[in-house]
């Protein structure tokens, strides 16, 4: 793959921001996940609602899945005092 999956995917639509893409990937996924992204400002929540209208083919998802799997998750989700309240 000669460019990261969020870039090729950018290249195709120079417009995407890397948010729009990680939103389209979510709403792709399952249709109870119902992602919830924060901001305080005006033209990021227009972005944001945007990524609705974005639509990953499924060479896109399986780019961002391919480069999502070479991720190497480490250490704790949450601190430890906050780990004790969530109880896992």
């Amino acid at each position: 793959m000669a460019c990261s999956s969020s870039k090729c995917i950018f290249k195709r639509q120079s417009k995407i921001s890397p948010a729009q893409v990680a939103l389209a990937w979510l709403l792709a996924q399952k249709p109870w996940i119902a992602p919830i992204p924060g901001t305080t400002k005006l033209h990021r929540l227009e972005e944001n609602l945007a990524a609705v209208d974005l639509e990953l083919t499924a060479d896109d998802l399986a780019q961002i899945e391919e480069a999502a799997a070479k991720i190497t998750i480490t250490g704790d989700r949450y601190p430890a005092q906050m780990q004790k309240m969530v109880n896992r």
